[in-house]
């Protein structure tokens, strides 16, 4: 053939045929981008923190900042020394510890979750219609006066039958005084807690609805969490995950899955000093749980660990070694989020999601920019690699790990950019990267 000459083209298959499948397929679509229509591509944050309710106050997100701040001027007051706690390389040391007193400073508490369940147990009505009602003042408050985390919110009680008028009504007290008080803010979140049954979370779904409707809401504007923390919630009597279950029930408002770490080891038997979030249990049901909610739009969480860091210097180094320990651990399984139970777990939190995201940084924004100006390296990526790298700097952004700056510098891309990998249509993850 010579050069320039077009290549002759033939089919074998009527027009038809072609049309004919994807109208057999049609329903098939619709299921898909209906059950999974991928990750909605807000900012997830690293961690929760409960607080009771009855302990939540005004400054609590400042005072949960300055207690991280006291502790490691008390631990670890450079650099150098919470490197040697952690073992962190030279080059990460500074960094990693000069941005998590940067974080502590500006935005100590990521997600807040004022807690009516375990963490506050069974009151008085009156007392805990108070308490919702001034939780809901609080919150609309931070968030007109800017002192707000990004996310906040309530955890109920559940709906099992002893608790479930008075989960109820506190929601409804609270949600009712963010009304209010002006409307629901942008990072309100819900969490239901000790669901076993699918049927519960379409009971809370229906609950939502039926608020929407009484306050004229958009139907669909508020979300929830569904904490997995009974063996039932993972695996039905029939054999089935009932966590997929949920997360259809849920009618498209399911917005996590939360891994309860104590109740769920618990409720499997296993003995108090081995509850933690590495046991093989634990493995185990987050492992069933990633992979319902893959594609779905629901994040998982991880859980916690209730080793605190306090009292003299030697007890609080064990607790914070352990706390990055089980943080990196969860970031290589791709857990991003995870509950911390007191101030003294900041730091670490913090220095072990920085950590993870500096150290693969340089490697990440390579790759990327090779794939983007489709120039050759020694790995060969496709869509789907190219949306975790991106993915991988974005929540790196998110955190405060990295900043625009240098990400643009060894990217050549911008935010805009890297979120165009990240949330790519549906075909293009399966065309090839090259």
């Amino acid at each position: 053939m010579g050069k320039g000459q077009q290549e002759k083209v033939a089919t074998s298959l009527a027009g038809a045929v072609s049309e004919g499948i994807s109208a057999s397929l049609a329903a098939v679509d619709a299921e898909l981008a209906r059950r999974y229509p991928g990750d909605p591509g807000s900012r997830q944050p690293v961690h929760t923190v409960y607080v009771p309710a009855d302990a939540f106050t005004a400054d609590t997100v400042r005072s949960w900042g300055d207690r991280a701040l006291a502790a490691l001027d008390e631990h670890a007051p450079d650099a150098a020394s919470f490197a040697a706690v952690l073992g962190l390389g030279d080059d990460l040391a500074a960094p990693v510890y000069d941005r998590v007193r940067a974080k502590l400073e500006r935005e100590p508490v990521e997600d807040l979750r004022v807690d009516f369940e375990d963490g506050y147990g069974p009151r008085p009505d009156a007392e805990e219609d108070e308490a919702a009602a001034r939780a809901a003042r609080l919150v609309a408050q931070a968030y007109a006066d800017g002192t707000a985390a990004p996310y906040m919110g309530i955890r109920m009680k559940c709906m099992e039958a002893p608790v479930r008028r008075r989960g109820i009504r506190t929601l409804d007290v609270f949600l009712t005084g963010l009304m209010d008080a002006g409307g629901l803010p942008d990072g309100l979140v819900l969490t239901l807690p000790k669901v076993t049954y699918a049927e519960q979370v379409t009971a809370m779904a229906r609950l939502l609805k039926e608020f929407e409707k009484a306050r004229g809401l958009p139907p669909g504007r508020i979300g929830f969490e569904i904490q997995i923390e009974t063996s039932q919630s993972i695996l039905a009597s029939d054999g089935t995950a009932t966590v997929a279950r949920m997360i259809q029930a849920a009618e498209g408002r399911a917005t996590g899955l939360h891994y309860g770490t104590f109740d769920y080891s618990a409720c499997l038997g296993v003995s108090a000093a081995h509850q933690a979030s590495d046991h093989p249990a634990a493995d185990y049901a987050k492992a069933v749980m990633q992979v319902a909610a893959a594609g779905t739009g629901v994040r998982v969480s991880d859980g916690s660990t209730n080793v605190l860091p306090v009292g003299p210097a030697e007890k609080v180094h064990d607790a914070w070694r352990l706390h990055y320990g089980l943080t990196r651990r969860a970031l290589a399984r791709a857990y991003y989020q995870g509950w911390d139970m007191h101030p003294g777990h900041l730091p670490t939190r913090y220095a072990a999601v920085f950590a993870f995201y500096r150290e693969g940084f340089e490697q990440a924004a390579a790759r990327l920019a090779r794939y983007a100006n489709r120039t050759d390296g020694d790995v060969m990526d496709e869509p789907a690699t190219a949306k975790a790298l991106s993915g991988y700097l974005l929540r790196g952004l998110d955190c405060g790990a990295l900043d625009i700056g240098e990400v643009a510098r060894l990217t050549g891309l911008t935010r805009a950019d890297l979120e165009g990998f990240a949330t790519p249509r549906r075909g293009d993850l399966t065309a090839s990267g090259k």
